[in-house]
């Protein structure tokens, strides 16, 4: 029988396809990626949900597909037998690494004329390409930087989650062939610098004039191109009015690790951050001040009142700063909250593992760089929101009781709002209203 394979949920954009994994007369597995798709700001693999044999591929590189879209066939009356045979499916790129370990032998004894023979065959066996493979799993940046060094990824081991291919495991490779290519042929490789390989340098040029001093060029990513333009226009466009203040919560963060030791004796998988009673706060402030939840309407004449309360983390990648969303956070509470950002968190900071959904809906977004450092700084408002909370890094700080001073825990905030919807006075009601929440506990539960 003949299945059809559609495109996922993935939201409502239109994704572009960069890479297809698979090729007719493909025996597939279930959950074996078949194509990579990208946007820009996530990146993700769709997997197969049946075994068989592709009979029929709809898709091309450079198109764009959108949830539902049609991909392709399979024949599952051709279902392999035994679903060990996962582990014994030829490496997709197994030809084209043939081609390309070929291309290498070929310029290694060509810049070697002088060298024998046997050492030749013991350089080429370190490049030896084994006949059948398990499917490697890779996001697209770690399969374009094996495209471009020629490697197999069967070759490589992965450390990551499942045996994921990490960067790190393509530099040490990478590392590994050029010591063994140096030690059978220090004579040639001595004439150049020892210096390993670097994955992050996409291109450099190198200033001949000066040989102390020269300059690198680094490929942004996809992600941080996009960010980078967005944040231009959202700088240029917007007037930033950035508020700042510290908050005592001496209190909060005694609760907070009482919470954490009976979550522990649990054993969650999840712990309580402060980040997660700074969301509850922000929440129940947005609901008394829905000004901050709000956009322009694009010839800015009209403010347009967002009735659900979704927060925007921003979370710092290999990829660039990604900002999923926690949707209806008035309606959770903390441990909901503090799972559901751990949760979030992972998923960002492991390629692929974001959906377009996951990055939708936000209202307001907090900047969190409290586990960097750092006192004050001004978050660039991420429109069409009009308003972005950034969080520090809390410290001890002398605090006026009106009789001495005494060391409290403090965080210290920074609010940017779009001056043309928020004024001072309402800036300041925001601090101070997020200041009183988490100043006293209790206010979090009513």
């Amino acid at each position: 029988m003949v299945i059809d394979i559609h495109v996922p949920n993935i939201g409502e954009d239109a994704l572009e396809v960069t890479e297809i994994l698979i090729k007719i007369g493909d025996n597939i597995n279930i959950n074996q990626p078949l194509a990579i798709i990208e946007g820009d700001k996530s990146s993700m693999e769709i997997p197969s949900p049946y075994s068989g044999l592709v009979t029929k591929i709809y898709i091309n590189i450079g198109e764009k597909v959108h949830t539902g879209s049609l991909i392709l066939s399979v024949d599952v009356k051709n279902e392999p037998k035994n679903l060990q045979s996962l582990h014994k499916e030829k490496d997709i790129s197994l030809d084209s690494a043939i081609n390309q370990q070929n291309n290498l032998n070929n310029t290694i004894t060509k810049n070697n004329n002088n060298s024998h023979y046997d050492d030749t065959k013991k350089t080429t066996s370190l490049l030896s390409t084994p006949t059948e493979n398990p499917i490697m799993y890779a996001t697209p940046v770690i399969r374009h930087m094996a495209r471009k060094f020629r490697i197999n990824l069967s070759q490589i081991k992965g450390s990551g989650r499942k045996g994921r291919i990490l960067k790190e495991d393509l530099q040490n490779y990478l590392n590994n062939i050029k010591n063994n290519i140096h030690n059978h042929y220090p004579s040639q490789s001595s004439k150049k610098e020892n210096k390993s390989f670097d994955l992050t340098q996409k291109k450099s040029t190198i200033n001949t004039n000066n040989t102390t001093n020269y300059i690198s060029t680094i490929q942004l990513t996809k992600i941080q191109q996009s960010s980078g333009r967005n944040l231009q226009k959202n700088w240029i466009e917007i007037p930033h009015v950035t508020q700042f203040d510290i908050i005592d919560i001496t209190d909060l963060e005694l609760f907070r690790k009482q919470q954490n030791l009976e979550i522990q004796n649990k054993k969650t998988d999840y712990k309580i951050t402060i980040l997660a009673f700074v969301i509850k706060a922000v929440s129940k402030v947005l609901k008394e001040l829905p000004q901050f939840n709000s956009s322009l309407s694009r010839n800015g004449d009209k403010l347009i009142l967002k009735k659900n309360i979704n927060i925007g983390i921003a979370v710092n990648t290999k990829q660039g700063l990604l900002v999923p969303v926690l949707h209806n956070t008035n309606k959770k509470n903390i441990m909901t909250l503090a799972q559901e950002l751990s949760e979030i968190a992972k998923k960002a900071r492991i390629e692929n593992q974001l959906i377009p959904s996951d990055m939708q809906g936000g209202t307001f977004t907090i900047s969190n760089l409290g586990n960097i450092g750092g006192m004050f700084f001004t978050p660039i408002i991420n429109a069409p929101e009009v308003a972005i909370l950034g969080v520090s890094k809390s410290m001890i700080y002398p605090i006026w009781t009106g009789k001495k001073f005494l060391p409290k825990l403090v965080l210290p905030i920074s609010l940017s709002y779009d001056h043309r919807v928020i004024d001072g006075v309402d800036g300041s009601k925001f601090i101070r209203h997020i200041n009183k929440i988490l100043s006293d506990i209790r206010l979090l539960s009513m």
